[in-house]
């Protein structure tokens, strides 16, 4: 490591662990710096379709991702208030077979301590919590992190994987320009004992319907589902993962909806609620020695399910980057941020258009219904969405 570029990273978060790790894998010296005074589970679940999985094998993480996640057999549509259900398409053996590589769900908490683990197993000392991050500078030689109490962390380049409200960003381009998409989400967790029989099936699932939609999957080998409902509502615009609700409001926000959402509900362990946030795609994103990474530069709605596989998509090139560039850390960011730019805000449209996809005032009309399925669930518009999302190979992108 020692002739080549220390890389600071803001930021403990799956994108920005995962460049962390395959910079280390790399030969890289790598020092993150998370706010966080420890590394608690926060989120739930999460999708990873075979593009993400691509990359978290290549880092040697397979066998550790088995014992974790769970494998649907395949997905389905359903009406909000009938329950009325169709078959989609297979997620397990059909992704190995197209893509390589499985489609599976985890619990956020579950694929972050791997990823810790696996970096201090690379390098013990390179995770530093209670470091909270106030700003950033740099000059023609190094770049630095400002941090709340401490003396600043020194480096040859900084990636600010910070989230969605990145200090770096800020500091660096000023505040973003969002706007409340007139969506709220719920989401929660629940024992599978707990479930109705009908909602125990092995499939990820899509409940379409007016003015909202419900995904839901199992984590944790199937111990506990994964509940997300997204409403159109304008009563609430807090853009936070770790906002409270009541099960008695988000019951009332999914009146009328079939009752085995409404009993999944009843038995949420904690309900919790965020306001989304529309934001479009930033037309740059790296200054000099400087660059962001994951919802720091492409926040999206969570309607393709692609937000923590694109934060993974970019630690891997990232990496690659730094490799193919050397010391040329100023090359090394700018082309990284050329491969990523086009491919994130394709996602960031992408999860818009699904937002509108979803809501259909007339889905409780079975004729409907039918005619929504056949036409926008049908497999070759499906492939059209997605194929060009999982085909993607960040392991060998082209530096």
């Amino acid at each position: 490591m020692a002739d080549k570029p220390i890389v600071l990273i803001a930021g403990a978060g799956i994108g920005g662990l995962t460049a962390a790790l395959a910079l280390l894998k790399a030969g890289f010296n790598v020092e993150i710096y998370e706010q966080a005074p420890e590394l608690a589970e926060i989120g739930a679940g999460f999708q990873m379709s075979a593009n993400g999985m691509r990359v978290l094998y290549a880092l040697g993480l397979g066998e550790a991702i088995e014992a974790i996640a769970w494998q649907p057999s395949g997905k389905e549509i359903r009406i909000w208030n009938t329950g009325q259900t169709w078959k989609l398409f297979d997620l397990g053996a059909e992704s190995v077979a197209r893509y390589g590589y499985p489609y599976l769900m985890f619990h956020r908490g579950d694929l972050h301590r791997i990823l810790v683990e696996a970096v201090r197993a690379e390098k013990p000392d390179a995770l530093h919590l209670g470091a909270n991050c106030i700003g950033c500078d740099q000059d023609d030689r190094k770049a630095r992190l400002r941090i709340e109490g401490a003396e600043d962390a020194v480096g040859d380049a900084l990636i600010g994987a910070d989230g969605v409200h990145s200090t770096i960003r800020q500091t660096l381009f000023g505040p973003d320009d969002r706007s409340f998409s007139g969506l709220i989400a719920w989401r929660g967790l629940v024992d599978a004992a707990a479930l109705p029989d009908e909602m125990a099936r092995p499939v990820g699932v899509n409940w379409v319907g007016p003015g909202g939609h419900v995904v839901h999957y199992f984590v944790r080998h199937g111990a506990l589902l994964n509940f997300v409902g997204i409403l159109e509502k304008d009563d609430w615009q807090v853009e936070s993962w770790t906002a409270q609700g009541t099960v008695e409001e988000c019951l009332a926000d999914f009146s009328g909806w079939h009752e085995a959402i409404q009993a999944t509900i009843r038995n949420f362990q904690t309900p919790y609620k965020w306001a989304l946030m529309r934001r479009e795609p930033m037309d740059r994103w790296t200054e000099g020695r400087i660059s962001l990474l994951g919802d720091a530069c492409h926040p999206m709605v969570p309607m393709l399910a692609q937000g923590a596989v694109m934060a993974i998509e970019d630690g891997m090139v990232l990496a690659r980057c730094f490799s193919g560039f050397g010391s040329d850390v100023e090359g090394a960011l700018s082309r990284y941020e050329d491969l990523r730019r086009d491919r994130t805000a394709r996602a960031i449209r992408g999860s818009n258009e699904n937002a509108d996809r979803f809501h259909n005032s007339q889905l409780g009309d079975p004729a409907v219904a039918q005619k929504y399925v056949d036409t926008e669930w049908q497999p070759d518009r499906v492939r059209d969405r997605y194929d060009w999302i999982f085909t993607y190979d960040a392991t060998s992108v082209e530096v």
